[in-house]
């Protein structure tokens, strides 16, 4: 599943009730488009999610998701959201989904809260890349690189709301390096890096 986050903030001082509505697909017919909260994804039917904001409140933890089934290639999802108080008001976004059909990389770090897979290219010359997926925004995680002698010299946290980090290494001497991957602020798997 691909998923979008969406943020809204209240920049009023009264309460404001917001619908986002979905009005247009371009997806494969083994696709499907959910709103999800959290990690909890509604009925794909659901076209209308009603919003309430209190004065000066923000919610970050709503997406939009694209269950990818078996059609690569680009799908689109068109919305608008109004506030209910003023409907004729109306902003209209676009969501592009990029579905790629590759083979899966070896997952070289699997738990309940978190996967990863293998840094590539290794060796690399100006960018790495990990692909990775976190169950729930509660995890806290982190990829930290250290020279051969044990310095630290890169760290990059690993949003939950995303799921590939880049690695710059330009700025790398040319050598052997070591990445720890760090679930909840514990290392729990290393790994060598060739630049």
């Amino acid at each position: 599943m691909i998923r979008a986050p969406l943020k809204f903030k209240n920049l009023t001082d009264k309460p404001i009730t917001l619908i986002l509505r979905r009005i247009d697909t371009q997806i494969g017919t083994s696709q499907s488009n959910y709103y999800c909260l959290d990690n909890t994804c509604m009925d794909q039917r659901i076209a209308d999610y009603i919003i309430r904001l209190e004065a000066g409140q923000s919610l970050s933890s709503l997406q939009v998701a694209l269950d990818a089934g078996l059609s690569p290639g680009v799908s689109s999802v068109k919305y608008q959201v109004h506030n209910r108080a003023t409907p004729t008001d109306i902003v209209e976004f676009e969501v592009h989904f990029a579905v790629d059909e590759r083979p899966a990389r070896p997952s070289i770090y699997s738990s309940k809260v978190i996967t990863v897979q293998d840094v590539y290219p290794n060796p690399v010359t100006d960018q790495a890349n990990v692909d990775y997926r976190i169950a729930s925004d509660r995890v806290k995680a982190k990829l930290v690189i250290h020279n051969i002698l044990g310095n630290q010299v890169a760290e990059y946290d690993l949003p939950a709301y995303e799921n590939k980090l880049k690695v710059r290494t330009d700025e790398l001497n040319a050598g052997v390096y070591f990445y720890t991957l760090y679930v909840d602020n514990e290392g729990v798997m290393t790994r060598k890096l060739i630049v």
